[in-house]
């Protein structure tokens, strides 16, 4: 749903439920043996049951499906069973409760799963779902997904993210077939592909022993326009002969002005002989005008006609060397990047621990040129007048304290908490700098010869809003929207994004992320608590900091309209477990 929400079409301009059995009534006659209701949501049409009851009774129609949002399925399948439906799509693009509220901008993930099950138990065999893979989004429940077709009798289909008005389209949120594939299988390798009907529209796989089964559909990377076999008309009546073309034909206006039955299908017959053999497009595409199938308007019903007469020679174009060639730009682009990173020249001169000892040194604020996960040493200008400061490193709070350099002393030094004054720097043997190599350069940990442990790390964040705004977020009254439920969401995601946004880390498959945000009254304060697991041979407190820190900033953001008199504080590490260096829990 958008943010925005949507304009709702009047009721006059749609199809009546006899103007739909007046039209599939006549694609059944020309050969049409599928019908398949999608909206939009159809299920909260009011007539939806008689509709799938009349379309039932119409001579020669094989199968009956509806692509439902699945909230209104368990309440309304028992009767839709009985009217005749044969199948049954679900959309839903995550498993996660809070990530689904934030798509539908409503509470429902229960509905649908309650309608999954219902599905099952009332023998449709498979129930597919259908999922819309968005990079930064959901890509990161792959594996979820296919783990749920393990006990039941499902086809997750995963759909390649598609351009229409209204989606906010975005050319790198799109993860393609073979991106998609290649996760699962480091998890199932063993894998197989299924045979598939020359006009379908899914590349189906199973996992051996699995009840389910999973599908991609391939429309933006691997089109499959030459064997496409589909009819679309609207809610409002229009006919599109291609779900990415932008030319529709009133076939309500025929109706209503009263065309014959020969003339709607000289009508038909010449919108489906302009049907292209190829859409334009993935680039062209998302430039088009063309309103959106699946944001439409949640009152509208659509209906989609299958027929093998429609098909046309499979004898389209590849798309050649385009997609391949931005696969292979994105990927060696990380790698230039790191190269030139590498050979920029720091402001102020990389000190390798434990050398140079009669130089004044601190570890300073004045110049942050790299993220590393231990910290770095400058070179104190000797001709600078500013004072340099020095950043307290010890477990607890940090806080920063003016420090300075009075006297040449034998080594590096940190500022104390308590006394501003300076102590020594263990010495480089010890090895406390690991992002950086012999010559003091920065550089990401080598971690292939470690072995791999469960890992988990715990860490926390403290908002305090004021009394105005802790009022409003508590009455979920912000503007903006519910501030905990998005801030959860960013959360998440920051977890996920976290070797993006911080250049030395490891990008680590995590296996649990988790972020709980409580409201403390006596503080007017928000406490932010996030937890990541992983398996694997380096540890995720980065992780953890990084969704406790993206919460935070998040409820900062949908709160300052309110206020600027927000703090962020006490964003911390609590604990850690597995690793070489052992346990970590703050007191």
């Amino acid at each position: 749903m958008p943010e925005e929400g949507v304009q709702l079409t009047p009721k006059s301009e749609l199809l009546t439920a006899q103007e739909i059995i007046t039209l599939a009534r006549l694609f059944v006659k020309e050969g049409v043996e599928k019908i398949r209701l999608t909206g939009g949501e159809p299920l909260i049409r009011p007539d939806v049951v008689d509709i799938v009851g009349q379309l039932y009774k119409l001579e020669g129609l094989k199968t009956i499906a509806v692509t439902t949002n699945g909230i209104n399925l368990a309440r309304l399948l028992p009767r839709l069973k009985e009217a005749g439906l044969n199948a049954i799509n679900i959309s839903l693009d995550t498993l996660v409760p809070a990530k689904f509220e934030f798509i539908v901008r409503r509470k429902g993930f229960h509905k649908v799963m309650e309608g999954i099950h219902k599905a099952t138990e009332l023998g449709y065999r498979p129930v597919k779902v259908n999922c819309v893979v968005m990079r930064g989004f959901n890509e990161d429940e792959l594996l979820s997904f296919v783990d749920f077709t393990k006990d039941l009798p499902l086809d997750v289909r995963f759909i390649e993210y598609m351009p229409f008005d209204g989606n906010k389209w975005n050319f790198k949120k799109m993860v393609s077939y073979k991106e998609m594939l290649d996760t699962i299988k480091q998890r199932w390798p063993e894998l197989e592909k299924l045979p598939c009907e020359p006009s379908s529209t899914a590349k189906s796989y199973k996992v051996p022993h699995f009840q389910g089964q999973i599908s991609f559909i391939t429309s933006m990377s691997e089109h499959f326009c030459g064997s496409c076999n589909r009819l679309r008309i609207t809610a409002d009546g229009n006919l599109k002969v291609c779900l990415f073309g932008n030319s529709e034909v009133s076939l309500r206006d025929h109706l209503r002005s009263g065309a014959s039955e020969e003339e709607l299908v000289q009508v038909i017959g010449a919108a489906v002989s302009r049907k292209k053999k190829q859409h334009a497009g993935m680039f062209n595409i998302s430039q088009m005008k063309n309103r959106p199938m699946i944001l439409i308007d949640p009152a509208l019903m659509s209906f989609l006609l299958c027929q093998d007469a429609l098909q046309n020679p499979p004898n389209s174009k590849q798309w050649g060397p385009t997609f391949s060639h931005w696969i292979t730009l994105r990927t060696s682009l990380p790698k230039q990047m790191g190269r030139a990173l590498m050979k920029n020249k720091l402001t102020g001169q990389l000190f390798p621990l434990g050398s140079h000892s009669e130089q004044k040194w601190c570890i300073t604020t004045g110049n942050l040129q790299t993220q590393l996960r231990g910290c770095c040493v400058f070179q104190k200008d000797p001709t600078s007048t500013f004072d340099t400061k020095c950043l307290e490193a010890s477990p607890v709070d940090q806080v920063s304290v003016d420090c300075q350099s009075k006297e040449a002393n034998l080594g590096p030094e940190f500022c104390t908490r308590d006394l501003g004054s300076c102590t020594n720097i263990p010495p480089a043997s010890d090895n406390y700098l690991t992002h950086t190599d012999e010559e003091g350069r920065a550089t990401m940990v080598d971690v292939g010869g470690k072995s791999d442990s469960r890992r988990r790390a715990v860490a926390g964040a403290v908002v305090r809003l004021g009394e105005k705004a802790f009022g409003l977020v508590r009455q979920n009254q912000v503007k903006k929207g519910d501030v905990l439920a998005v801030a959860q969401i960013a959360g998440i995601q920051g977890a996920k994004l976290t070797s993006q946004l911080i250049p030395l880390c490891h990008n680590i498959p995590l296996n649990h992320v988790e972020v709980s945000l409580s409201l403390d009254e006596a503080r007017y304060a928000v406490v932010i608590r996030s937890s990541c697991q992983t398996w694997g041979r380096t540890g995720v407190e980065m992780e953890a900091l990084t969704a406790a820190s993206l919460a935070a900033l998040t409820v900062y953001d949908m709160c300052k309209a309110v206020t600027h008199d927000i703090v962020i504080e006490e964003v911390k590490l609590l604990s850690k477990t597995g690793g070489q260096r052992g346990d970590f829990t703050r007191v």
